[in-house]
Parts: C-alpha cells; structure tokens; sequence
C-alpha cells in the first residue's frame, strides 16, 4: 500500500455513476411499481452498495481502511436505463474516488442479480468516476511569478563545523517539490542579533523566510524570542498545524516553540531544528501555507 502517513486529514468527497439497461419497459414498470419478485430494486441494491463502500479495501488490495462518513445513492431513470449516482464523503488522508465507484459497481450487479430473473438481456455500462474533491489538486495556489524563499539553519554546531545541516537540506528540497525557489541558503549560530539582522534583511526581497532549529528549550534556543519583536502579525493557526501534526507522530513535538507570521508581505517561519522535526513540519502545512500570499494580497479564500 502506498505510505499515506505524511498527509494531513482534509475533507474529501467522490461521485461515481454507472448505468444498468434493460431491455424492455416492462421491466422498469416493475422496479418502480416495486414487482420485482425478489423484492424492492432500489433498496436492496442501495443496501449492498452501503455495505460494499465501507469494505473496499478488502476488494482492493491498494486502498486504505477509510472511515466513510456519508455516502447516497440516487437513481435517474431514462427510457430503458437506470442510472446509479453514488457519493461517498470521508475527512481523511486519501481520496474515495475508489470507494465511490466501487459502490457504484456493486449497486449495479445487485440490480442485475434482482432483474435477471424476469429479464435475461440485462447489461452493466459506464461505471465512471463524476468528479472529486478534497485532495492535493483542489488546494493548487497558483502565481504569477515563482516564490522566492530564504532558509536559515540556526545552529552553533553546525556553524563551526561539528555537525552536518540535513534540516536545511530537506526544507530547500520540500520548497522545490513545491515550486518554491531557494534563493538563499545559509547556516548562522544560535545569536538574536544575527538572526534579527537576517530575517530584516531577508524579507525584503524574498516572499518566505524560513528558520530551522532554535525552537527548544535549551538556553541557546533563541529563534523565537529573536523574532517575535520583528513579526507584525502572529498567525497561530500555522503554529498549531505543526505541532498538531508533529504530535501525532511523536509525544515530544509539544515541547517545539515553533514560530509564524509576517513580516510586510513575508511569512517568517521558525520550524524545528530535527531532521524529522522539520521534515514533519513542512508536510504539515505545505503547500497549503502558500495561500497566504493570495490573502496578504487581499484576496479571499477562495482566490488561487
């Protein structure tokens, strides 16, 4: 199964349809009159799909157990077709569009099974995804010119050459695989002046300043008081996301101090100095943070 343990929870939902056809009038007067002798079409066959949604993972080896927490199944009747509209909603890490078709399938060949006593040219057709929503491509921010980021490294040891950065390294190669350029890389020592000096500096030209490391508790962990005398705006919702997330994976992540705000048009972020801690960090809230530049641009939510 494909490791779906970085993603956040989001708000998903799928449509699939599928057709059944008979081949004659009599037999859709007798799902709607309800004459069928095996009994009510449409409820029966709504009840399979129910029952199939919730176990699809057992049918396909690649889907996740998901907690399904609305699926409804209509019908549409054309001519000598009945159309099967089936939904299914989940708040989670992966989509339905699966589980939705799936269910659709299912509803289909009960109607077959329960039909094909009184009439023997029965076909199933089109079983199609409608549409989803909920994933990676309903929150795509789109700019007209690429972000530019400036990361940091805060560490004594890695400063003098103790110690090797991998914290910076993943956080520039998370903002590539997001289409953020790195326009600046550097690693500085544990010092509130430096790193005051730099966030100014730094935020005039790039949209993202990013600090990893600094956000302990040991008495050389300085990033946040550094920054927050700079930070105009304190966005706690983005703090919470990291630690939220961070939490989830590991008992230890509430002790992280980490940091969010602006500075003008520029998102400071203090995140922390681990290689897990800031790996986690930036699962947590990209690339969704990058809605923030459509906002400071006055923009709703709905804007991308």
């Amino acid at each position: 199964m494909v490791d779906i343990t970085h993603k956040i929870n989001t708000l998903r939902s799928a449509t699939a349809t599928a057709i059944v056809k008979v081949s004659q009038q009599a037999t859709i007067d007798a799902v709607v009159n309800n004459l069928v002798p095996k009994g009510n079409v449409m409820e029966m066959a709504k009840t399979a799909g129910l029952f199939a949604v919730k176990n699809t993972h057992l049918s396909i080896p690649d889907c996740h157990p998901i907690p399904i927490e609305f699926t409804s199944v209509d019908y549409k009747i054309e001519g000598l077709t009945i159309e099967i509209i089936f939904k299914v909603k989940t708040v989670y890490k992966t989509g339905v569009e699966v589980e939705a078709m799936h269910g659709a399938s299912i509803v289909a060949l009960t109607m077959y099974d329960m039909l094909k006593p009184i009439d023997k040219e029965i076909e199933i057709s089109t079983i199609k995804l409608i549409n989803k929503e909920g994933g990676k491509s309903s929150f795509k921010n789109r700019f007209p010119a690429t972000i530019k980021a400036a990361v940091f490294v805060c560490s004594d040891s890695i400063f003098v050459g103790d110690k090797e950065d991998r914290s910076g390294k993943i956080i520039v190669e998370k903002l590539e695989s997001y289409g953020v350029e790195t326009a600046h890389y550097e690693i500085i020592p544990d010092e509130v002046d430096i790193i005051q000096e730099r966030t100014k500096a730094y935020a005039k030209e790039n949209q993202l300043v990013i600090f990893t490391g600094g956000t302990g508790l040991s008495p050389r962990d300085v990033t946040p008081e550094a920054l927050a005398p700079l930070l105009e705006s304190r966005i706690p919702g983005i703090e919470e996301a990291v630690r939220n997330y961070g939490q989830q994976r590991m008992p230890y992540a509430m002790l992280s101090r980490t940091v969010a705000g602006t500075l003008g048009k520029t998102l400071v972020l203090a995140l922390p100095g681990s290689t897990n801690g800031a790996r986690e960090s930036m699962d947590a809230i990209f690339p969704h943070v990058l809605h923030v530049f459509h906002i400071l641009k006055g923009n709703n939510h709905d804007a991308k």
